[in-house]
């Protein structure tokens, strides 16, 4: 069976969001919903390109970017240390993996109230909600992916008499970096769900409060003007992290 090429696949995804533009116009020019409340996707861009003039949307982007930035680092920095530590100590997992379980399905969003309380309404609550919400997927998968190495290669660095830190650069972290990547992918995606999130319920600057008032004021084109900024924060942050996970796993068979 032929593989399909690169340019193909990013091809038939391009028609298919041209595919899904174009019903969305189709559906609000028949206007089987309000146009107040479901605008076409002419107006959201046009809305977007208005906003791209305007330096308070720009300060918007840059504050609800920075906090996702510095949430998601934090985590993934916590979150691969701990998670090497606990995952390459029997002794140890035994000890915390109860309490990761446990605090582990907490809704992120129910912690919101608690760092309000703790912290108040400002950035630093913002940042840590997003980071104590982006840790779980980083640690979690680090502590599968270090405890889960191959026997065999453990064998191997012994026989080589590597010492331990040597173990463990060169032989657990290339192990383990799969499920670290997973977890960093999933991680990216719930620190700018937070930041949103966040950033609605505080009140403070950022592209959240900027849909809130817009859904508030009933301006839907910028509502969903909104939106596609965050779909895109997300697309290419996304691909950012694709790309490091390709370089670092260039070693990997196809």
């Amino acid at each position: 069976m032929k593989k399909t090429s690169g340019f193909g696949l990013w091809l038939a995804s391009m028609v298919v969001l041209v595919l899904g533009v174009l019903c969305w116009q189709f559906a609000a020019q028949q206007e089987w919903v309000s146009p107040v409340f479901f605008p076409a996707p002419s107006r959201s861009l046009e809305s977007l390109w208005e906003q791209f003039g305007n330096a308070e949307f720009w300060l918007a982007f840059r504050e609800t970017l920075s906090r996702m930035v510095l949430g998601f680092v934090s985590a993934a920095v916590v979150g691969v240390l701990l998670g090497a530590m606990i995952g390459l100590s029997p002794r140890l997992r035994v000890y915390i993996e109860p309490t990761l379980e446990l605090i582990r399905p907490l809704p992120a969003s129910a912690m919101i109230p608690v760092f309000v309380l703790l912290i108040g309404l400002n950035d630093r609550m913002i940042v840590t909600t997003i980071a104590f919400s982006s840790l779980w997927p980083v640690l979690l998968n680090t502590v599968h992916g270090f405890k889960t190495i191959e026997p065999r290669l453990l064998e191997v660095s012994r026989i080589l008499r590597l010492s331990r830190l040597e173990m463990i650069w060169k032989v657990a972290l290339p192990s383990a970096l799969p499920d670290i990547f997973a977890g960093l992918r999933l991680a990216l995606t719930v620190s700018l769900i937070l930041a949103v999130v966040a950033e609605m319920l505080a009140g403070t600057v950022g592209l959240g409060q900027n849909i809130t008032l817009a859904a508030r004021a009933f301006r839907s084109a910028d509502l969903y003007a909104g939106i596609i900024v965050l779909g895109a924060i997300g697309y290419f942050s996304n691909i950012l992290l694709e790309r490091v996970e390709q370089h670092l796993l260039r070693w990997r068979a196809p």
